[in-house]
């Protein structure tokens, strides 16, 4: 690692860590090392394989993940917690993922600093990509089921000995015996407050020193309420609560409500844990060859590009790379979507966060860490576990004032029913508390868009923008782009047509040297038929101007002739009559001035469309949507395009300029678009529409504006998405609908004294169960065939070469 560079002592006094919020004792202080930074974040303004310092860098992007929260309440502590803290610009924390995203200065605070203050709110934070996270969570989980078993067990106990006093007629059941009975079911439910209500109570004591309304106070109030009620009844059978003890009530809430808990984080693992599944995919450690031509088993962050690697059967290919020795299969479906094995032999490559499925290969490493597209799918799915759709924002407002209003109807309910009977009254006030807790209601949106998210990431869509779903939900118009969408991302020269006095391969490698400095589909395969005289040629300055063409000074190499400026590009930017007049064509022309150019060559291109296109867009408007195409290419190849696969309203020759006046035209007459590009000169129009998708094998995804990155060349995949994303509102609006008249009715029900605390606690914790249950429907996946029938649209012949 770089060493690091010393700075002014008046410098050092600016930028010195805040000590407001001193970093606690133990391993946070490891986090504080530089080296360990890149482990769970990035700089923000990262460029992939640049290298840099990481003291240096100004600000950080870095994820962590949380422990100990339960619903929004939760959420909005730690975000207002770590926004306390001078150096942390930003922070976004859901409850759904327990995750939260945090930008922060090195040079004012430190990690360790950020994540103590976590932890005095009285949460715990650790890093999302350590592998201990994986730990912890499970932990957790056999920590929630023995306190669940625990209070099962209570229950069960407390139940028998309330049952003869349930059972007795009047005098059946001595007064000694119905205390000693008390008695018995007073000390089972100490372990049980103590050990498996510990988190509500703790919880709730918390946010009380912070002044603040979480969803376990209501909880841990009426547990509270209850047990002193039943407690003082103990003591005291002649006094005013001496009637009637409540611990079954009790012992079954808690029983109910662990249950519903556990099952619920159980579920939402399940279903929207996809993010975990994704960071924990890469081995911690690897065997990397040795000077002698051994193997040792190394930490993952020791490897570099170039070393060589053994992979075993059934890990995980922790770097992009090449095969050097074996062939195997290997399982790239995360990372292409595609859901088959591929065959990968020596000279193949191989990419990071795939397994080997069948033998052992050894490979050179290429790319490592943040370069490779793992750690890009990985930033993206991050960025978006941390996101708060419009509804789910709306439900966190709602929250907070939502419980105050419950601790007011409580109150009221126990004045209210005080005069008849004082024991009965704050029973009453006790369901109350417990009946309404909007747990569900918080959970009803993040829960659904995250396992939405999760399975279109299964199924070979990255979610960028979680938002996203909704707008796609509601979209009524889809835009396609021509090149790299409709069509296959594999143009080839059709035909090549010289000017009078040119030289054909001079020519050739003319045009290929200039298409080389484009990523373009046109550039690419211009660039591939003259690849071979393409070295004769240097480029000494290129400009492109998007939509258009490529504007370069060049010079053949080792010759004595001036450079010269030409130009590579549309009809409109390099075109001239004459040189080719039908077709999608590319022209070449020398610069003599401005406004003046000398035609050298043109070159017409064939395309194939996609198999599954036209059923894809007759699928899109029978149900209902209005499918247009946009494309800069020349009217008669994009009429051909149009017809093909059944798109009557098409524009030809747009540049990204006009395609996005045209989508912000729609847009003012009410009309919710739906943009689908190539990702590289749609940037423009793919920001500006409602949503969007981009093809992630066309451009870096960093790089990438859309809401959504198809992995994957399917163009069915977007139909499928459009599917989930109207699936996935209607589950959110039916969780929303039922948290709502959930509520509507217990809380008259509690109110009136018809609702017991064990009848509350079982209505709470299967409110937030169904919500999590009916957001399940969501990960089942969508078959690719049952999405659009198959027709094999009819493409022209078009001759292979020049």
């Amino acid at each position: 690692m770089s060493q690091e560079h010393p700075r002014p002592a008046s410098e050092q006094e600016e930028t010195a860590p805040s000590r407001d919020f001193p970093a606690v004792a133990g391993e946070l202080h490891l986090l504080d090392d530089p080296a360990e930074w890149d482990s769970f974040g990035k700089p923000l303004a990262a460029v992939p394989g640049q290298s840099y310092v990481p003291q240096d860098v100004e600000v950080w992007d870095s994820h962590i993940a949380l422990d100990g929260m339960y619903c929004a309440t939760c959420a909005l502590t730690i975000e207002d917690a770590l926004r306390a803290v001078p150096g942390v610009e930003r922070a976004e924390v859901s409850a759904a993922a327990k995750r939260a995203r945090v930008v922060w200065r090195p040079a004012m605070v430190l990690p360790s600093q950020w994540m103590a203050a976590v932890q005095k709110a009285g949460y715990k934070a650790f890093p999302a990509r350590d592998a201990v996270a994986r730990e912890i969570r499970l932990a957790q989980h056999r920590k929630a089921l023995w306190r669940w078993l625990l209070a099962t067990f209570c229950m069960m106990q407390v139940m028998m000995y309330a049952w003869p006093a349930y059972d007795a007629q009047p005098g059946d059941l001595l007064m000694e015996f119905e205390r000693l009975l008390r008695w018995a079911s007073w000390v089972i439910c100490i372990p049980m407050l103590i050990f498996a209500c510990g988190p509500f109570f703790s919880g709730a004591w918390r946010d009380l020193r912070r002044r603040r309304v979480s969803m376990d106070l209501p909880v841990a109030l009426g547990m509270i309420i209850t047990f002193i009620v039943s407690t003082i009844g103990t003591f005291a059978p002649e006094g005013i609560f001496g009637q009637e003890v409540f611990y079954d009530s009790l012992t079954m809430f808690v029983s109910f409500l662990l249950a519903g808990r556990w099952l619920e984080v159980r579920l939402r693992d399940r279903t929207a844990g996809a993010l975990d599944a994704v960071l924990n995919r890469l081995p911690d450690s690897v065997e990397k060859r040795q000077a002698d031509g051994s193997f040792e088993r190394v930490a993952l962050r020791r490897i570099a590009a170039g070393d060589v690697l053994r992979i075993l059967p059934g890990e995980a290919f922790p770097v992009d790379g090449v095969i050097v020795r074996g062939r195997t299969q290997a399982d790239e479906a995360l990372l292409t979507g595609e859901s088959r094995p591929v065959s990968r032999a020596e000279g193949e490559r191989v990419i990071a966060g795939s397994y080997n499925l069948t033998a052992p290969v050894e490979l050179r490493v290429d790319c490592v860490g943040a370069q490779t597209k793992f750690a890009q799918i990985v930033e993206l799915m991050e960025s978006a576990s941390t996101q708060k759709p419009r509804l789910a924002q709306l439900a966190d407002k709602v929250a907070a004032p939502f419980l105050v209003v419950v601790l007011g109807l409580a109150l009221l309910s126990a004045v209210y029913w005080w005069p008849t009977d004082p024991g009965h009254a704050l029973m009453i006030a006790a369901a109350v508390l417990i009946v309404t807790c909007p747990c569900a209601l918080s959970l009803a949106t993040p829960v659904a868009m995250l396992t939405a998210a999760g399975t279109l990431a299964r199924n070979g869509i990255l979610v960028r923008n979680l938002q996203g779903i909704e707008a796609l939900a509601t979209a009524d118009t889809l835009v396609f782009d021509k090149t790299g969408t409709l069509t296959r991302d594999g143009l080839q020269v059709a035909r090549m047509e010289v000017g009078a006095a040119g030289d054909g391969r001079a020519l050739q490698g003319l045009a290929a040297a200039v298409a080389l400095q484009s990523r373009h589909p046109v550039s690419r395969a211009v660039a591939s038929f003259g690849q071979a005289w393409a070295h004769k040629w240097q480029v000494l300055e290129v400009e492109e101007l998007a939509g258009q063409g490529l504007r370069a000074c060049v010079q053949p190499v080792g010759a004595a002739e001036p450079a010269m400026w030409v130009r590579l590009g549309s009809h409109a930017y390099a075109g001239a009559p004459g040189v080719v007049q039908a077709g999608q064509a590319v022209y070449l022309a020398q610069e003599v001035q401005p406004s003046l150019l000398t035609p050298l060559a043109g070159f017409e291109l064939s395309e194939g469309l996609r198999a599954e296109a036209a059923a894809v867009v007759a699928a899109m408007q029978r149900s209902g949507l209005r499918v247009q195409l946009l494309s800069g290419d020349g009217p008669q190849a994009v009429a051909r395009i149009a017809q093909e696969v059944g798109v009557g309203d098409f524009v030809a020759e747009c540049s990204p300029q006009s395609k996005l006046a045209h989508i912000r035209a729609m847009q003012e007459d009410g009309r919710h678009i739906a943009m689908v590009g190539d990702g590289l000169n749609d940037g423009p129009v793919l920001a500006g529409a409602n949503v969007s998708f981009a093809f992630g094998r066309a451009v870096p995804l960093a790089q990438a504006r859309s809401d959504f990155v198809v992995l994957s060349d399917n163009l069915e995949l977007v139909w499928q998405a459009v599917l989930l994303a109207r699936k996935t509102l209607r589950v959110v609006r039916q969780n929303l609908l039922g948290s709502a008249l959930y509520n509507a009715l217990s809380i008259p029900l509690a109110m009136a004294g018809w609702m017991p605390a064990w009848l509350a606690g079982l209505g709470m914790a299967l409110s937030s169960l169904l919500v999590v249950l009916n957001a399940a429907r969501l990960a089942k996946p969508v078959p690719l065939q049952s999405a659009a029938p198959q027709v094999s649209p009819v493409s022209p012949s078009m001759p292979a070469t020049a």
